[in-house]
């Protein structure tokens, strides 16, 4: 057990987040019902441990149940730890086995919890997923669990953002009426503000994987919106990687919130299935359960690659109703290695994702080879408006990159944007671009040498979601 003066530090940090006893909150409740949905487990919660109870914020499969005692084994166990607790067999635990969840009615068997812990280290609760039955789980499991926590911390913190900033202009106006009016008003404006915040955070920057380029751009159509294009690359473990694009139809806080469900279940889906049709699949799914969503979908591209024999790496892509992404490479047809020759990729069969139950998703596999780019866009490039009023298109943006005379990921980057922001109109919609490429080894006489760097660029400064690059 803690000591008392441990235990009083940790009680004012959950006081600090002003959280027990409020009502439900929706960031919460998906929290609790992705847990239970990635790990098949009948409940799992959100809670947060008072001096002498567990109260429930989030409760997924067990209704009617807001708090139960601060008895150990479970819930009060797991936030003594810094890491997952598991319990794969309750009864078989001395501490657990004489929880009330375990000896009552529910008879749990199986318990994970992750804490929730804030940046100055004191536990607030847990994110927990529990089980009728024994069983285990790997330790991408737990990350995945662990990952949901800090979820659920991020959420706690823009909502105390949200109540200090409240605060804080009721402080400053005068006047009982006119303060309850404008403070329904501002946190009205401040739960949008910070649901964007959350929902809309594109990675910081592009991780470094050797032997292969990185480079990336977006930008919104406006600075007044927020856009629903998205964009990530991350390790899957075992020298292979992860990375998709895609767009969420519509504008603002609700496309948002889709975005933010798209991103974080595609991030934990493709720790669960290697067949990249399977994690659209699980996408799909998880639109279509969640109330929230209502009717809205997304396009996305989700690619794997690992590292090849001989050089170059094996990639795999599936697509949901989403353009074709370009496989660029260099035109040797004539010995003399002039221009580039660029492929369309895009399986038939790739449904939109979100839109139809049972909805049906295609896969293409190729070699990235040496000397070889790869660009992923969405259509906010193709939609551009050309002089004539016409649109660019997907025939356009492919007779462009033909014209290039590198495949570099920077320099298709840097060319993609120089031909949009080059159009009378500029782009058509939010833009967001990926690209890929591995480097030759030795340089080839007749093209250019470039360097390796992984860009997030933006052509407006008040673009936001643009983040600086590292460099490999």
């Amino acid at each position: 057990m803690p000591s008392a003066d441990a235990e009083a530090a940790r009680m004012k940090a959950v006081r600090r987040y002003d959280i027990l006893d409020t009502p439900p909150d929706g960031a919460f409740d998906r929290v609790a019902a992705m847990a239970a949905r990635l790990f098949d487990v009948p409940v799992a919660s959100v809670t947060i441990v008072d001096t002498d109870r567990i109260w429930f914020k989030a409760i997924h499969g067990l209704e009617g149940v807001a708090q139960i005692g601060r008895d150990p084994g479970l819930c009060g166990s797991a936030i003594l730890r810094d890491d997952t607790l598991v319990i794969p067999d309750t009864l078989t635990d001395p501490a657990a086995s004489t929880n009330p969840l375990v000896t009552g009615p529910l008879r749990v068997r199986f318990y994970a919890g992750a804490p929730i812990i804030t940046s100055d280290g004191h536990r607030l609760g847990t994110v927990n997923i529990l089980d009728t039955k024994p069983r285990l789980i790997t330790e991408d499991d737990t990350e995945t669990l662990a990952d949901l926590a800090a979820m659920v911390l991020d959420a706690m913190e823009l909502r105390l953002s949200g109540l200090r900033l409240l605060r804080e202009e009721q402080a400053r106006r005068k006047g009982e009426e006119e303060a309850r009016a404008q403070a329904e008003q501002d946190m009205e404006a401040i739960t949008a503000f910070a649901t964007t915040l959350q929902r809309t955070l594109l990675p910081p920057a592009l991780p470094v994987i050797p032997g292969l380029e990185l480079a990336c751009h977006y930008q919104t159509d406006s600075p007044r919106d927020v856009g629903g294009d998205f964009y990530d690359v991350f390790p899957l473990g075992g020298n292979r990687w992860a990375f998709f694009l895609g767009d969420v139809c519509g504008k603002g806080a609700e496309a948002a919130v889709v975005t933010s469900l798209t991103r974080y279940t595609l991030r934990a889906a493709a720790h669960h299935h290697d067949d990249p049709t399977e994690v659209l699949g699980a996408l799909n799914s998880a639109l279509l359960l969640d109330p929230s969503i209502g009717s809205r979908y997304c396009t996305c591209v989700f690619g794997t690659l690992h590292p090849a024999p001989g050089g170059g790496f094996t990639v795999t892509l599936a697509m949901g109703g989403h353009p074709p992404a370009f496989h660029i490479q260099h035109d040797d047809s004539d010995g003399e290695g002039g221009g580039l020759v660029v492929e369309g990729v895009r399986p038939r069969g790739g449904m939109l994702v979100g839109a139809l139950e049972g909805a049906q998703f295609a896969s293409h596999t190729f070699h990235l080879a040496p000397g070889h780019g790869l660009l992923l866009y969405t259509d906010g490039l193709t939609e551009a408006s050309l002089p004539d009023g016409t649109m660019l298109g997907e025939e356009g943006v492919a007779a462009f990159l033909t014209t290039r005379i590198a495949t570099d990921a920077g320099l298709l980057v840097e060319d993609t944007i120089a031909l949009i922001t080059g159009l009378p109109a500029g782009p058509g919609d939010d833009v967001a671009l990926l690209a890929l490429s591995v480097p030759l080894e030795e340089p080839v006489p007749g093209r250019p040498v470039t360097t390796s760097t992984a860009h997030t660029l933006a052509t407006t400064p008040a673009d936001n979601a643009a983040r600086t690059g590292q460099e490999h």
